[in-house]
């Protein structure tokens, strides 16, 4: 088993201050690793990386198609996003064509990340609801399923018809039995497997771009949805919309709790997944930025790149005193 390797470097002046180690796959979609960093087979829990997967079902079973849904739902169910109005507008819009609403979700409240979202609850002294939770897209898409099924409520039951069918989709598609699940902190079994199997996965939705039918135009289908709509899966001002936008098509790109990023390339066949040993967020999107610049689908000089990789670390006067860089292995 491989050590984990320096990804990402926090700079103060002269001095290295902080290191953040981890572990990164890039592979094909035949199931070839083409670069690894650290452990390639360690078995990680992918949180909200692999919402793609566990949106798999949805298009395979025909709920969306019998339910209407457009790219932009599809977008919503990769999504985890900000809580801002045009995301929770279409959410409830969603739940009400259903003919459920807010109560029927399982994913729980938090407030929304956005701030005027945030600080529109706080004047009118309301409370956050489940339309907030950045999950409440995924979840839709669990409830149109289920719909669809014929299944019960509880969709996020491990034994319930939607999580076997997802279950059944992700281990197809990483190539693996998953050794067991968790749960998200949106309530949902969240199912573990290898970086190289999470990285075949991702690499197989990124070759499914030709297909006509089957699971292939499932995945291809949310993979446009998602460059398509980078503004709803996650938000103005975070990482996955901008350096979508950024990549201009090139890439789907995902990010999950605790440090863990994906991103999807069409052109070049290729899927990405890494992992930070500690779990930073400042770590995984600076990581993910460089291996997209090292593939050339990403331009170092591009001001979303920046704000993420070789980005200044500026103090409460705005002097600048630090840098976060990838570390010399990523360049």
């Amino acid at each position: 088993m491989a050590e984990a390797e320096a990804l990402t470097e926090i700079w103060r002046g002269p001095f290295l201050e902080s290191l953040h180690r981890g572990h990164a796959v890039i592979c094909d979609a035949s199931g070839d690793t083409q670069e690894v960093w650290g452990d390639a087979e360690k078995v990680i829990l992918p949180r909200s990386s692999c919402k793609m997967l566990q949106a798999l079902p949805l298009l395979e079973s025909g709920a969306a198609d019998a339910a209407g849904l457009t790219d932009e739902h599809l977008a919503l169910a990769c999504a985890s996003h900000e809580g801002a109005a045009i995301h929770t507008e279409r959410v409830a819009r969603w739940l009400d064509d259903l003919g459920l609403s807010e109560s029927d979700l399982r994913c729980g409240a938090h407030p929304p990340k956005d701030r005027a979202a945030k600080f529109a609850l706080i004047r009118a002294g309301l409370a956050p609801s489940q339309l907030h939770n950045n999950c409440s897209g995924k979840h839709a898409g669990f409830l149109t399923l289920a719909r669809h099924l014929g299944a019960g409520p509880e969709y996020i039951d491990p034994d319930h018809p939607v999580q076997k069918a997802v279950l059944a989709a992700f281990e197809a598609m990483t190539g693996e039995t998953s050794p067991g699940h968790a749960f998200d902190g949106c309530s949902a079994p969240n199912f573990a497997c290898t970086l190289t199997g999470l990285a075949r996965a991702m690499a197989r939705m990124a070759q499914a771009q030709d297909a006509v039918d089957g699971r292939d135009r499932a995945a291809a289908r949310l993979v446009r949805a998602m460059t398509a709509h980078p503004e709803l899966v996650a938000g103005e001002g975070k990482a996955c919309t901008e350096l979508m936008r950024a990549a201009a098509g090139r890439a789907a790109v995902k990010t999950g709790a605790e440090g863990v990023y994906v991103a999807i390339l069409p052109d070049l066949k290729l899927g990405v997944a890494l992992k930070i040993e500690d779990g930073a967020t400042r770590a995984s999107e600076c990581s993910i930025a460089a291996l997209l610049c090292r593939l050339g689908v990403l331009d170092a000089a591009h001001p979303a790149t920046r704000r993420v990789m070789d980005a200044p670390v500026v103090n409460w006067r705005g002097m600048e005193t630090g840098s976060i860089r990838p570390a010399p292995a990523l360049r």
